[in-house]
């Protein structure tokens, strides 16, 4: 390879090279993989051409976070993802440090844009700093804004971040004024999300902070998103070192506050504040409006105090989480998996009314490639606890365990195999409601995503557990009546 190649075309020929080497069955069924290398950020969510694009934020060249380039593959279901060219690579002054997640805006013109942080290393006078930019194209290829950045951090008032000001969500309303929000570090208010104006893409105004953690969630806020949805207005936000409070676990996670929006003053209200998913590995979520009006959220299936460190057992490293449908319920956001996500369902077991205390198997539900719904009915049954145990052989399992007195579900790795000293638990509400709990899980191989009463709550995790182990149990510590549907995947 000439060491002339731009370092676009570089990329693109490394990741056509390496990628035909990896067999297919060496990735998850339904979720999407890195082409080659490592993936982190979901960027650039759309519905474009008749179907969905997803950029990823990308390193081709190894299983490790490393400079950052833009990821591709697309999509007509959300379920099987074709590959494209790597989109974006850092070769330019205002990237040399890396493309760092983005967002996608359809132009009324037929182009696509994309705006992303562009990062300019550290240099002996001065730190690193992360500024926004653009690149216009046909949804293949990209070429970018001779006046990039067009959001210098300069143009900030006093007291915001130059070197924490990132991941631009845009958006195109019905007035074809452009807008973004952005993620940064107020020196007061600490995590904050600002809003930019442009009428082209490229020329862009600072109108206001939109919210702020008040030193309540987290030290940064990235990733940011902004969006109406039934009624209500939804900012998204992934802070970075949140302490523990209320529902919310410690470090990094995924937060949304819910509120009014004046699309005169710009004015976000803030109501209310819940976690996006309780779970051990998930962040950075994004989200598109699907041309019949649902809103589809995706994120990254992973954790940045332990992905460092994870084994690297393939010759790609992270995934996304299944897309999700969200809709407001009861006054919070809800989420379940999209419903094109029934068409890989195939040799259904269904098991209505069985009780079970002793650890019982049911026949047919086992496997690593399921879709299941268990449902509880504990009322009357001087029940107390259940207990949940899949990916299950003789050494391991890991545990879903319901307090149905207390109102709480407890998620539990530590007997999967894993022999790393990370957190292995988490303790989520999960609380009776008409008379039953539903559960429902996921399983692709190596992870497991669980939605409690209909997306209430949901639990995301990878487990290392051995394929090989595909048992699934049911306990109770009284006579318990359950329905079992589950869907093997296919």
């Amino acid at each position: 390879m000439s060491k002339t190649t731009l370092p676009l075309d570089r990329a693109r020929d490394f990741e056509r090279e390496q990628s035909i080497l990896i067999p297919a069955g060496d990735r998850p069924l339904f979720h999407l993989t890195p082409l080659v290398g490592w993936m982190n950020d979901p960027n650039g969510f759309c519905w474009y051409n008749g179907q969905y694009h997803l950029f990823y934020q990308y390193h081709p060249y190894s299983r490790s976070w490393g400079p950052m380039h833009w990821g591709h593959a697309v999509s007509r279901d959300l379920l099987h993802w074709t590959y494209m060219p790597c989109a974006l690579a850092p070769d330019t002054a205002a990237d040399a440090g890396g493309c760092f997640s983005g967002s996608a805006v359809p132009m009324p013109d037929g182009r696509l844009m994309l705006v992303y942080t562009g990062v300019q290393p550290a240099s002996t006078v001065g730190r690193e700093t992360q500024a926004q930019c653009v690149a216009i194209g046909d949804g293949a290829d990209f070429e970018k804004a001779a006046g990039n950045p067009v959001i210098d951090p300069a143009s900030l008032p006093a007291g915001y971040s130059a070197c924490d000001f990132r991941d631009p969500k845009a958006w195109l309303e019905d007035d074809g004024s452009y807008y973004l929000v952005a993620g940064n570090r107020q020196a007061q208010r600490q995590g904050a999300i600002l809003l930019f104006r442009s009428d082209d893409g490229l020329k862009w105004e600072f109108l206001l902070e939109i919210d702020s953690s008040r030193e309540e969630y987290g030290r940064m806020w990235e990733c940011p998103d902004f969006f109406p949805l039934e009624g209500r207005q939804v900012l998204l936000v992934s802070p970075q070192e949140m302490h523990a409070r209320e529902e919310f676990h410690a470090g990094y996670g995924t937060v949304a506050l819910l509120g009014d929006y004046d699309r005169k003053t710009h004015a976000f209200t803030r109501e209310q504040v819940q976690p996006v998913d309780h779970g051990l590995n998930f962040y950075a979520p994004q989200t598109t409006r699907a041309p019949d009006g649902r809103r589809i959220m995706i994120g990254w299936m992973d954790n940045w105090e332990t992905c460092k460190e994870a084994p690297r057992r393939h010759p790609w490293y992270a995934q996304m989480s299944t897309p999700r449908e969200l809709r407001m319920e009861k006054g919070r956001l809800m989420q379940r998996p999209v419903r094109e996500f029934e068409s890989l369902w195939q040799d259904t077991v269904r098991h209505e009314r069985v009780t079970v205390q002793e650890e019982t198997r049911l026949p047919g539900v086992q496997g690593r490639l399921l879709d299941m719904t268990v449902t509880l009915y504990p009322e009357g049954s001087g029940c107390r606890r259940f207990s949940l145990r899949l990916a299950r052989d003789e050494r391991h399992f890991i545990l879903v365990r319901c307090d149905l007195a207390r109102g709480e579900l407890v998620f539990d790795r530590s007997r999967g195999g894993s022999l790393r000293d990370i957190a292995h638990t988490r303790h989520v509400p999960a609380e009776v409601q008409d008379g039953k709990l539903t559960l429902r899980l996921l399983l692709d191989k190596e992870s497991v995503e669980l939605f409690i009463n209909d997306g209430e709550r949901v639990v995301t995790s990878l487990i290392p557990t051995p394929l090989t182990a595909d048992g699934i149990t049911f306990a109770a510590d009284a006579p318990l009546q359950l329905d079992v549907e589950a869907h093997h995947l296919g």
